[in-house]
């Protein structure tokens, strides 16, 4: 029965005209502010000195691939290398700086089938939770038009001609980004099918804001289900894929 004062509910909706003008506005404001800081230009060149050295990460090997990530020193984003065998000449095999004149395009999490001929990946823009699972083949460099949507906090687990993940409903209201994360599945995603016809393999509807990871087993015979309720608590469950067997908590 107590009254609370809420003066900027308004702002809740984050696709309104007003929403729109109050961000404006506190941005001008911002760099009015910063924009009269003297030394503001000698700490940014002395951060991108600091920051200009080249980065590469330790390689990893799937089928006859050896896979790595290097930035030249100040790219916005790692570009990811690929090359046959340890003796072998690399090149680049996705470079998410050509993705967006602005360099906000991110790429997230890799998964590249156990024989080495088709890599899964995600792809985050403007520093977004939501991502999308693209899929293109290494040796040629194709992309592939399986494209998978509304993805949040979930890589690719291959399993056969296809993978799994978890992935949210899609959006109806016009609340693209802003909806609750309610009612996450997982599911199986065959190669060269679209993303409405893949199959459910988990889903709990006493638990719509629980939230599903999925991984399978370097044999293929094991799928593992990690379940969580935003950043607390989790849930651990094993199923048997040879056997086609039922999830078993651990």
């Amino acid at each position: 029965g107590t009254k609370i004062s809420d003066p900027y509910r308004w702002l809740e909706d984050d696709n309104s005209k007003e929403t729109g003008e109050w961000v404006k506005q506190q941005n001008e404001l911002t760099y009015s502010y910063l924009g009269k800081i003297p030394y503001r230009e000698k700490i940014k060149n002395r951060l991108t000195e600091i920051w200009n050295y080249e980065k590469i990460t330790a390689p990893w090997k799937r089928g006859k691939y050896y896979f790595f990530s290097k930035n030249n020193g100040v790219q916005n984003q790692s570009v990811l290398y690929v090359q046959e065998g340890l003796k072998g000449e690399s090149k680049i095999l996705l470079d998410p700086n050509t993705m967006d004149a602005a360099g906000t395009t991110s790429l997230g999490g890799t998964s590249v089938r156990e024989d080495g001929k088709y890599m899964a990946y995600s792809i985050s823009k403007s520093g977004s939770d939501w991502t999308q699972i693209c899929v293109m083949e290494i040796e040629s460099g194709k992309y592939l038009n399986d494209t998978i949507n509304w993805v949040k906090f979930s890589g690719a687990s291959w399993k056969g001609d296809g993978f799994y993940y978890s992935a949210y409903p899609a959006p109806t209201d016009g609340h693209t980004y802003s909806n609750k994360n309610e009612n996450n599945k997982v599911y199986y995603h065959k190669l060269g099918t679209k993303q409405s016809e893949d199959k459910v393999i988990y889903a709990d509807a006493k638990h719509p804001f629980w939230s599903f990871g999925i991984d399978i087993s370097d044999n293929g015979k094991i799928a593992a289900l990690y379940t969580t309720e935003s950043t607390s608590g989790n849930g651990f469950k094993l199923k048997n894929l040879a056997k086609n067997g039922d999830w078993k908590d651990v």
